[in-house]
């Protein structure tokens, strides 16, 4: 591991003083379930590290005027599962339990993991992350579907993204200075890197996502399902979150789908969306959906099994938003 600074912060603001305008040359330290493992790989070579568990104000969920929940960057993942302001948003708690890990859930942290980096082998195993024939051409087998006609191949790894995109949580960044706060949609703070030296995310590197802010979800429905290999704590192989609200004839009048590992960034299918308008809530409409939702895909040589992986994870989303069996495991 390369010699590094290191900086414990107390406030949003000092971490701000710390951070460099040059990209890599300061990283932010959480949980660290990510960040150490690259650095102890050289993958990342930070000058200075800032840990920002020190911070008081992002270690906590909080309500919001109107309605809604504020949950700090720093609250780690299994106070998010315990806490009661969690109730009405079952996507987000899905994609948690389905981590399968007290390590990782009581260590890590909700910025670090929907920040985290590609888990793409190639890239792990220090070669560049966008292609240069190594993944079109080599074992691309959990690779992306959609979004892939560059050379960003990777897929988006954070498990809860999807559910948080499909719930319009919104980002709170401040940065450069403690005076710059915005409130970015989520899935706006995702990217398809394009050249080399981008990161998966708009953010610039002296800025800091503090807090996700949930607007409430007023008696909708919303559930997150994951196609896994197995029942560790190993990544899925495609997953989908959900949002829907009824009329009163029990029909849908407004839906969300929001796809996970399958594509660069968290993939928002309109498609999937706009079949299921207008639809009662069954299994044909969920069939249905998920066949829109994969309309599109465009598979890599080794990774056609995901199209219907994802598929089945959006049909069993919506089922389980439904209070319906899944049929799955």
């Amino acid at each position: 591991m390369k010699n590094f600074e290191y900086a414990a912060p107390c406030s949003e603001n000092e971490v701000l003083q710390l951070l460099s305008d040059q990209s890599g040359q300061t990283e932010l330290l959480a949980g660290g379930t990510d960040l150490v493992g690259l650095m102890k790989k050289m993958i990342v070579t930070p000058d200075r590290v800032v840990n920002i568990m020190e911070v008081p104000t992002l270690k906590n969920i909080e309500a919001v005027d109107g309605g809604g929940v504020a949950i700090g960057a720093t609250v780690t993942l299994d106070e998010i599962l315990a806490h009661p302001y969690l109730e009405d948003y079952p996507a987000i708690t899905d994609a948690i339990l389905g981590i399968n890990s007290m390590q990782l859930q009581s260590q890590g942290t909700l910025g670090g993991e929907i920040l985290q980096r590609p888990r793409c082998w190639f890239y792990r195993n220090g070669q560049e992350l966008l292609d240069t024939g190594q993944i079109s051409g080599g074992d691309n087998r959990f690779h992306a579907i959609f979004g892939n006609n560059g050379r960003s191949k990777f897929v988006q790894s954070s498990r809860i993204a999807p559910a948080l995109c499909v719930l319009a949580a919104e980002a709170r960044v401040i940065g450069p200075s403690d005076s710059d706060i915005q409130m970015i949609p989520l899935l706006d703070l995702f990217r398809t890197p394009r050249q080399e030296g981008q990161r998966e995310h708009t953010l610039l590197p002296n800025q800091l996502v503090t807090h996700l802010v949930l607007p409430p979800v007023n008696g909708g429905l919303n559930a997150t399902y994951e196609v896994r290999q197995g029942a560790g704590p190993e990544f899925p192989l495609a997953s989908a979150a959900v949002s829907l609200e009824l009329d009163n004839q029990q029909r849908v009048h407004q839906a969300r789908v929001v796809l996970g590992q399958v594509a660069p960034t968290p993939w928002s299918s309109a498609a999937a969306a706009d079949a299921l308008m207008g639809q009662p809530l069954d299994a044909q409409a969920a069939e249905t959906a998920g066949l829109a939702a994969v309309e599109e895909a465009t598979p890599l040589s080794h990774n056609g099994y995901k199209v219907q992986l994802a598929q089945v994870a959006v049909k069993r989303a919506i089922l389980r938003a439904a209070g319906l069996e899944t049929g799955g495991l």
